[in-house]
């Protein structure tokens, strides 16, 4: 059973006498590990750390800085199933997919490590301005913003702890991590990737504890200058309201939507839309929970999904053939559970699945859900998928852009002036032309509109937004 204490000034701590929290298998409900919870006292001790080891990290010179990172990452790789196998355990996510988001952990490290030592500066055209002759000369130069609170969710708990601490640790600052408490072995197995790799003391640490608990100590204390945060809106909220004058990051709620159009490709739609419904049990918050039909192939679009959900294997996450394992928790599989009985005793039709097991949901498709239904407004990340009928094309626009949502969307169509109004209409952060919005690549800009968050992510637009520009002006005295 993995153990993990809290990691301050590069030292795993696990005092006697503190209290720890068991990690739970979602799966088979027995104890796979546990980790110190951080106190408050730790909470300031692991600010005073990264406040040092931000001033250490700052004064190493970046290709020192890429030299550790790449260490960290030629582990990360070498360390990959046993990564992949923490992840299965402690969230149950079948293993053919752990391994699949285990394997991105060293690429993207490799990624921060050469962002964060590629920032170019420029020069400034100063002599452009009126008034202003060839007698100055100016351009601009990168420094870290010093402390990065990340604050990462469970359900890729390997991918998105490494979208925040790469690039910061990349751009020269220091991380204090929490980690989601239901998920915390896999941000500790790789924090010691960068241990081992030879980080200098205080420039990782890794605190241990519900949001609820400890998350505004961090986000709300003057030591940190940039807050990184991926979770729900609401909690996003309440980090805009108390955080102060500092950076924010804040990847967040979705209810993302994926028009088919009627000249679209219905087998390709189809197979997109049963893998990005139901990838990681619909715990994304990309995955597609809404799909705009229009009329006139709605049938024939139908058709073609349904055998496919059908098909999507559930059960034993450890197993190489169950294609989805289960929700994080028996709770929020009874929550899946019960926002599907709903919104049938409202009037909508289940074509297929939305039976529970324990902490697992059959893969579900609920057709006839009114735009206005709450299955269809808020984030539902569970493994359903909504079909909603859309009369025209206008009318298919307007209910993708009817949530206050905007991070995610995906339009399925083979005519080029359908595919440009797309980009222009949708509102959402990502818009993807014939694939659902379960897509992703590392070094892309991540993020939404509207109630979806702020800022982006993707490791080059990471590591610039962790990253202060100066503006440096040389004045000649002739």
């Amino acid at each position: 059973m993995q153990k993990s204490g809290l990691l301050i000034a590069g030292r795993w701590e696990n005092p006697d006498g503190r209290i720890v929290q068991e990690v739970v298998s979602p799966f088979t409900s027995d104890a796979v590990g546990e980790v110190v919870l951080a106190g408050r006292e730790d909470i300031d001790r692991a600010l005073d750390s990264a406040v040092l080891g931000a001033h250490t990290w700052r004064n190493t010179p970046a290709h020192e800085r890429s030299k550790v990172l790449l260490e960290a990452a030629r582990l990360a790789d070498e360390r990959q199933e046993e990564l992949a196998q923490t992840i299965c355990r402690e969230m149950g996510k079948s293993i053919r997919e752990a391994r699949g988001e285990a394997s991105r952990a060293g690429e993207i490290i490799r990624l921060s490590a050469f962002e964060g030592a590629h920032r170019y500066g420029q020069s400034l055209p100063l002599d452009a301005n009126l008034g202003t002759g060839l007698d100055k000369t100016g351009y601009t130069v990168p420094q870290p913003v010093g402390v990065v609170v990340a604050i990462t969710p469970f359900n890729y708990p390997s991918l998105l702890v490494v979208h925040k601490i790469g690039p910061a640790l990349g751009a020269g600052n220091a991380v204090v991590l929490k980690p989601a408490a239901q998920a915390p072995l896999t941000a500790c197995f790789l924090a010691q990737c960068f241990i081992d790799a030879g980080l200098p003391e205080g420039v990782l640490n890794v605190v241990n504890g519900a949001g609820r608990e400890i998350g505004a100590q961090l986000v709300s204390d003057a030591r940190v200058n940039k807050v990184s945060f991926t979770g729900s809106t609401t909690v996003g909220e309440q980090i805009t309201k108390i955080a102060g004058v500092k950076k924010l990051s804040l990847e967040l709620g979705a209810s993302s939507p994926v028009i088919v159009t009627k000249d679209a490709d219905l087998e390709q739609a189809a197979h997109a839309i049963a893998l990005g419904g139901y990838i990681n049990a619909g715990q994304v918050c990309i995955s597609v929970q809404r799909v705009i039909v229009e009329a006139e192939v709605e049938e024939a679009f139908l058709d073609a999904l349904t055998p496919k959900v059908r098909d999507i294997t559930v059960g034993d996450p450890t197993k190489d053939e169950t294609m989805v394992g289960t929700l994080i928790s028996e709770s929020d599989a009874a929550r899946v559970h019960t926002a599907i009985g709903q919104v049938i005793s409202d009037g909508a039709e289940l074509i297929t699945g939305g039976e529970r097991d324990g902490a697992m949901v059959s893969p579900a498709i609920v057709r006839n859900v009114p735009a206005d239904h709450s299955f269809a407004q808020d984030e539902l990340f569970g493994p359903a998928v909504s079909v909603t009928t859309a009369h025209g094309l206008d009318h298919a626009f307007q209910l993708a852009n009817s949530t206050r949502y905007g991070l995610g969307a995906g339009v399925f169509t083979h005519d080029l002036d359908t595919s440009i109004r797309a980009t222009r209409e949708v509102d959402a952060g990502i818009v993807h032309i014939n694939w659902t919005p379960l897509w992703r690549a590392d070094l892309m800009p991540y993020g939404g509109l509207k109630d979806s968050g702020i800022g982006k992510e993707g490791v080059r637009t990471a590591v610039n937004e962790m990253t202060d520009w100066k503006t440096i002006i040389l004045h000649s005295r002739v």
